[in-house]
């Protein structure tokens, strides 16, 4: 009853996870500055930075646009939730567990909820949402742009297209692409769009960026009935992130601090920068995979997530023992699968300031120790040689297009 419990000291750990990311020092300093109250006038100046900071990585100047004080599930929530209502008809591509987890989500609002399905690992064909909705009055298509827990990525181009000759809105969940993949609001015209603040951003996990266009701001006015949530209402928080800045709820106030520092750096870098580093990354990664003899869960290298890879965990190597000691011995975490492929893949995140030549290499090096440690035959440097040669590759080629 009386044991003390003493100071905090969490260990410093290399975080290779579909999220949260390792964040760089500068947004830990911007933590750790003086906490003012949410209505302070320097506070609501802040917020205005945090907007314009926003659009500019979301590329969109959509009025609303800011941090719902949720993680990304929060974000899930807010944009099935208002603008679907009695009578509407919703149809979600579902190709793993966050996106079918929308679907979820709005099978608890009045519409009708369809799923249109494709096995984990495999993107969903645009012709398969085109066919379930042929002949009927479609209020969304909801997709995960960034599928996590399976490292698929889907073409937005398709499901626009496809949107646009049913009439319906469309809403990505960007959770796992934004600031880390190309994504543009504005040119690929995404009507709702959310994501999450621990992934590419690289800030806490806390928040769900958010933002919705005059289309969609136009369907929240005509609602015949209220938004069931009251928290994800978006017409009342933005009464907060609006020009009243009327009080909504309190906010995690540190947390924006550090949202409004890390998007300064995604800037600083430069967006296209960022996608190409990301892409890069992964191609090193994959290369050293390959190398020693590990399979992808993602055959098709066009459906490939930039920002989270899955690698089919090989026979005789149990999941759980080999990121123990990945943890234990390089302080690196990894995650394992989730859902139906629990026990089946590692899902390894290349994710905003974790994605580094120097995490790749250190990571391939170290997973080659364990594997020949549990009884894995691995070419000895071979998984660190075809990365160094994915990254000499890749630098040649910039050069040569200079």
């Amino acid at each position: 009853m009386n044991q003390p419990i003493g100071e905090l000291a969490p260990p410093t750990r290399l975080m290779l996870t579909p999220g949260p990311s390792s964040m760089d020092p500068r947004v830990y300093r911007a933590m750790a500055t003086p906490l003012v109250g949410h209505l302070d006038p320097w506070f609501r100046g802040l917020m205005d930075e945090v907007q314009i900071l926003l659009r500019q990585v979301f590329r969109t100047e959509n009025r609303i646009t800011f941090p719902i004080s949720a993680s990304g599930s929060g974000g899930i929530e807010a944009s099935v939730m208002n603008p679907l209502e009695e009578g509407d008809q919703a149809l979600i591509c579902v190709n793993g567990m966050f996106s079918d987890r929308m679907a979820v989500i709005a099978e608890r609002s009045p519409a009708k909820v369809t799923k249109i399905e494709a096995p984990y690992g495999k993107a969903v064909d645009p012709d398969d949402v085109r066919r379930a909705g042929k002949g009927k009055k479609i209020k969304i298509v909801g997709l995960a742009h960034g599928e996590t827990s399976s490292g698929v990525m889907h073409n937005l181009d398709g499901f626009r297209k496809v949107a646009d000759e049913l009439g319906a809105l469309l809403v990505v969940d960007a959770v796992a692409t934004l600031a880390g993949v190309p994504l543009n609001i504005e040119r690929q015209r995404i009507d709702i769009c959310f994501s999450g603040t621990q992934k590419a951003i690289s800030a806490p996990p806390g928040m769900s960026p958010i933002t919705v266009n005059a289309r969609v701001e136009e369907v929240l006015r005509t609602r015949k009935t209220k938004v069931q949530s009251w928290y994800f209402d978006l017409t009342t928080a933005m009464n907060y992130w609006g020009k009243e800045r009327l009080y909504h709820h309190t906010p995690p106030i540190s947390l924006i601090y550090a949202l409004r520092e890390a998007m300064r750096i995604v800037l600083e870098e430069g967006l296209e920068a960022r996608w190409e580093r990301h892409r890069q990354n992964q191609l090193a990664l994959i290369a050293g995979i390959e190398a020693m003899g590990l399979e992808l869960l993602v055959k098709n290298p066009a459906d490939r997530l930039p920002t989270v890879t899955a690698v089919m965990i090989p026979g005789g190597i149990e999941d759980t023992k080999f990121r123990n000691q990945l943890l234990d011995e390089f302080n690196i975490e990894i995650a394992g699968g989730i859902g139906a492929l629990k026990g089946k893949i590692w899902r390894i995140g290349l994710m905003g300031y974790s994605s580094q030549k120097a995490h790749v290499l250190l990571l391939l090096a170290a997973a080659e120790k364990i594997l020949l440690e549990q009884g894995y035959r691995v070419p000895a440097g071979a998984g660190v040689a075809a990365a160094i040669r994915a990254y000499t590759q890749a630098e040649t080629a910039t050069a040569v297009s200079r």
